[in-house]
């Protein structure tokens, strides 16, 4: 396996592809569509010996265009199946249907949320003014959890871990150190992936991810290739400590509500995040209200009224049972 170190400026950067070499050569991700990425993956192709049109099979963690912008044209110059998630299936294909659903859930959260006009209009030109970095549409197989993918000289085995995106998903394979996995943003080494405004089709995103995370441990990987900087050699660790990221944020949202009195999501991300720019627009609010739900829903916080307020209903909740942190086997 070689790994496709990709840069990416337009969002949080250093992206990776992962090359499978043998009977069917396969990618897995394809960077973000900038000829800057493009140079990048066809250098890293040829540098381990292949060229785009030796490519057999695409396979992509999610529908972020810093993972599937370039799947398009690769399908179109080696003819490779681009298999995700069929919950991602449609936007990657590029379905006009997909996208409105998904512009039209953006524009309905964005005005629950109560962005001020300055920065949603500036979150606004930013999405709109990068729809050509999703590239062009695919023609994709679209797969569910446990599926298996005939991929180099073996398979992948499709790992479904919504929560970042709704159709994310791992894919494992037996590696040197025992079973491992390519996890897209499921894990990340140094960041938390953000969950909320990542991808706003997610129902109950919080508990979702949380699930994901839980389902990492159970599963206890070896070693996590990365959509983003270096491997993971602890996988199940490493999903352990953003779980308790996630309790310890959910103190703060209701620490928030305790000192503030009610509030509206953007308010509590002004809060945790201080000032926002670009994607983090979306970000931080989708954060704030990822965990405002989750404390709906729990029976913490009422939901928001006629001006997007969240009132608190219990200021000292059992913090361990509203964001359970697993146990690792190791």
């Amino acid at each position: 396996m070689e790994r496709i170190r990709l840069g990416n400026t337009v969002f949080e950067g250093l992206n990776n592809a992962y090359l499978l070499p043998g009977d069917r050569p396969t990618l897995v991700d394809a960077g973000v569509a900038t000829d800057s990425v493009r140079r990048d993956l066809r250098e890293g192709l040829d540098a381990a010996g292949y060229g785009v049109a030796d490519l057999e099979a695409i396979v992509l963690t999610h529908w972020h265009a810093d993972h599937a912008g370039l799947a398009g044209e690769l399908q179109t110059e080696s003819g490779a199946p681009v298999y995700v998630h069929a919950d991602d299936a449609g936007i990657v294909a590029g379905d006009p249907d997909a996208i409105a659903a998904e512009r039209e859930i953006r524009e309905r959260r964005f005005g629950e949320w109560r962005i001020p006009e300055e920065p949603l209009a500036e979150v606004t030109a930013f999405l709109d003014g990068h729809d050509d970095l999703r590239g062009d549409r695919v023609d994709v197989t679209p797969v569910e959890d446990g599926d298996r993918i005939a991929a180099g000289d073996g398979d992948l085995e499709v790992v479904h871990l919504p929560g970042h995106a709704a159709g994310l998903s791992a894919f494992a394979f037996d590696g040197e150190r025992g079973r491992e996995a390519f996890v897209g943003d499921a894990i990340l080494p140094k960041y938390t992936p953000n969950v909320g405004g990542a991808d706003l089709r997610v129902d109950r995103p919080l508990e979702t991810y949380l699930d994901s995370l839980a389902r990492l441990v159970d599963l206890d990987f070896a070693q996590a290739w990365p959509g983003h900087r270096d491997p993971i050699d602890d996988p199940a660790g490493r999903a352990r400590v953003i779980a308790e990221h996630h309790r310890e944020r959910t103190e703060r949202v209701v620490s928030v509500l305790d000192e503030h009195g009610p509030a509206d999501a953007w308010t509590v991300s002004a809060r945790l995040f201080g000032d926002l720019s670009a994607i983090h627009i979306l970000h931080g609010p989708g954060e704030a209200f990822a965990h405002l739900d989750h404390l709906v829903a729990e029976g913490v916080v009422a939901a928001p009224d006629g001006d997007g307020r969240y009132e608190l209903l219990d200021a000292d909740p059992d913090f361990d049972e509203l964001v359970a942190v697993p146990e690792t086997k190791r």
